[in-house]
């Protein structure tokens, strides 16, 4: 069996006072707001005539910045929003990072609360997460997915591809006699590379435009991984249709009260599906990824309310190169977490005139609660060798 490689990327930064009273846990910037087609698109957020993909973004911001929580859809599979924040969101050990808040609720809950599956309203969308390795302040450097519990699934489609078809909104339209909120099965086009073709569909629920009337190109073009579809038709007739949710690791995907829209930093991948290891991060990435059409329901779509931070109190201090004699230090939650390569024997910790506050023996976890806040010293002992790393409480 090939082993897997894992790959170690750390952020460039110093320790900064006074970022506990600072750091908003909310979206600050919604850097990018392309929505597939869809039968919310052009109304969430609403769209008017004039309107340019800046204007789009910018609504899209005010609907998801701070705490307003205001939904915006991503439209039909590989529609995306690309958002940041007042300071990256920290990898803490052991914990979930950050929450994608949506519309997701339960409608079918299996009387079971143990089970894996529960449905209702389930969306899923897959979430993407960078580092603002060149330090610019814009998400252009490599994103990693947060490999959810389908990203090893056989029927999980990577490197999937998908292209819509601009409409002419006064084409003869091809209803659907036997479905009669189907008024055209024909409207807007779309293929793949290799994974089937069709049309999404207009209903009489949604009388606008489904195609994002702000974008004057006659082709959108998404690529991503694609989940395997996630409804049943409960009722055999097309009338009760349930999205199940998968177990975890996706946006809109179960309720913001559960736990299951909690996201992981630890769960991210590279392009080939190697661990990789991210003190902290600068950008989230969120799209649909499901290509199916739920009857009266419509395409199923992603729909995004904010994202937040689960602890913007975390500190992590970084090197670079990291090697068995070099370590990460994070502060969080009352708690110092040591991470290296190499094995960590002994962690102390001192004061700044070089008194001994406390001692952790063969662990990567030192209890701070009971020192004050102020600035400590480190003295990690991994392998033969000891290091000294200065922090902040």
């Amino acid at each position: 069996m090939k082993a897997r490689k894992y790959t170690f990327l750390l952020i460039f930064s110093v320790i900064i006072f006074g970022i506990n009273a600072q750091n908003s846990p909310y979206i600050k910037r919604v850097f990018e707001y392309r929505p597939a087609p869809g039968q919310y698109i052009n109304e969430l957020p609403p769209y008017e005539a004039g309107d340019t993909p800046e204007t789009m973004r910018a609504k899209a911001q005010a609907n998801l910045a701070d705490d307003n929580k205001v939904m915006i859809s991503l439209g039909g599979y590989g529609g995306y929003v690309v958002v940041g924040f007042d300071h990256p969101i920290v990898n803490v050990a052991g914990l979930a990072d950050f929450k994608v808040l949506g519309n997701a609720f339960w409608a079918n809950t299996n009387p079971n609360p143990d089970a894996p599956r529960r449905g209702g309203s389930c969306e899923p969308g897959i979430v993407m997460v960078s580092v603002d390795v060149n330090k610019n302040g814009l998400p252009d450097d490599p994103w990693y997915e947060l490999a959810g519990s389908e990203y090893s699934k056989p029927e999980t489609i990577k490197n999937y591809q998908i292209t819509y078809y601009k409409p002419d909104e006064n084409k003869v339209k091809d209803p659907d006699n036997n479905y009669t909120f189907l008024n055209d099965t024909t409207y807007i086009r779309w293929t793949t590379n290799g994974h089937g073709s069709g049309h999404l569909y207009r209903n009489t629920f949604h009388n606008q435009p489904y195609y994002p009337q702000w974008i004057s190109d006659s082709e959108l073009t998404f690529n991503g991984t694609k989940l395997a579809n996630n409804y049943i038709d409960e009722s055999g007739n097309g009338s009760y249709y349930v999205q199940y949710a998968y177990p975890w690791g996706y946006a809109d995907n179960a309720p913001n009260t559960d736990e299951m829209s909690n996201m992981n930093i630890e769960w991210a991948v590279d392009a080939d599906g190697n661990p990789v290891h991210l003190p902290a991060i600068d950008f989230v990435k969120i799209y649909t990824a499901v290509n199916q059409y739920c009857g009266w329901l419509g395409e199923t779509s992603t729909e995004v309310m904010g994202v937040t931070d689960l602890h913007p109190d975390a500190v992590v201090s970084s090197v670079k190169n990291p090697t068995a004699t070099q370590a990460l230090l994070l502060v969080s939650q009352g708690r110092l977490t040591v991470r290296s390569a190499g094995e960590i024997k002994e962690i102390t910790i001192l004061d700044m005139h070089g008194k001994t506050i406390a001692t952790s023996h063969n662990t990567q976890f030192v209890d701070l609660q009971h020192i004050p806040a102020g600035v400590y010293i480190a003295k990690i002992k991994i392998g033969n060798e000891i290091i000294t790393r200065k922090f902040i409480k």
